[in-house]
């Protein structure tokens, strides 16, 4: 299974983004500053968004679903319950791994976008999805349901699993990094030797490189464990 940019060009009014690289297997960060073309590039890989030159090519890849970063563009249903029936789910199992159990008569407009993103999320993931794109997944969740996120994710083996954030507290293990840089997709590497090559790498991680210290991965529990296991 391969998602494949072939020299692509992407264009949205001024701004341009040039990509080449392939996401296999597995789960790959995409890192950069708001306005960096993030969102621009998950369009294109969703196939919302044609390149202006290049080519998107895929091999093995019968399923795919875009998770945008606002959950409200996602919701078609009238109440919680009806919201996760709609995605093929029983509701209570769903509301429950949200944290909403026992809300499912509840309107969704009176829902907080919190409450409304782990719903989405949790509809998104009980689906096993070839090729699935997370724009800013992290948004409008605290940290106790950031960290259950991306244990989640990282858990996540089967297919292509691509995330594009500017996240930099919370993050779940990779395999592999990489950066948009100046309107351009730079691919640094499976982790962790990719590690070392990250520019704009969260302050936790940061520290860890300052000591010399490169952790297994990219979790707050990586840093800490190399750390840890320095001497002195």
């Amino acid at each position: 299974m391969r998602a494949i940019l072939d020299d692509v060009i992407i264009r949205r009014g001024s701004f341009q983004l040039e990509a080449s690289g392939t996401f296999s297997e597995g789960v790959h960060l995409v890192t950069g500053p708001v306005g960096s073309g993030k969102s621009t590039l998950a369009l294109a890989l969703e196939g919302a968004l044609l390149p202006v030159a290049g080519r998107i090519g895929e091999e093995g890849i019968r399923s795919r679903i875009l998770s945008l970063p606002f959950p409200e563009y996602h919701i078609t249903g009238d109440t919680l319950a009806g919201e996760a029936a709609s995605w093929g789910l029983l509701p209570a199992s769903v509301l429950k791994t949200a944290g909403l159990s026992g809300r499912g008569g509840e309107d969704v407009l009176r829902c907080s976008q919190g409450e409304l993103k782990r719903l989405v999320l949790s509809c998104i993931l009980a689906w096993e999805w070839d090729l699935l794109i997370l724009d800013e997944p992290y948004s409008s969740l605290d940290c106790a349901w950031k960290e259950s996120f991306s244990r989640r994710l990282g858990e996540r083996r089967e297919g292509i699993t691509i995330i594009f954030t500017h996240e930099d507290e919370i993050l779940p293990r990779v395999d592999e990094l990489w950066e948009i840089q100046a309107g351009r997709l730079v691919s640094l590497g499976r982790v962790p030797e990719a590690i070392r090559r990250w520019s704009r790498p969260p302050r936790y991680i940061r520290a860890a490189l300052d000591k010399g210290i490169i952790p297994e991965n990219i979790t707050p529990g990586d840093v800490r464990d190399a750390l840890c296991r320095t001497p002195g």
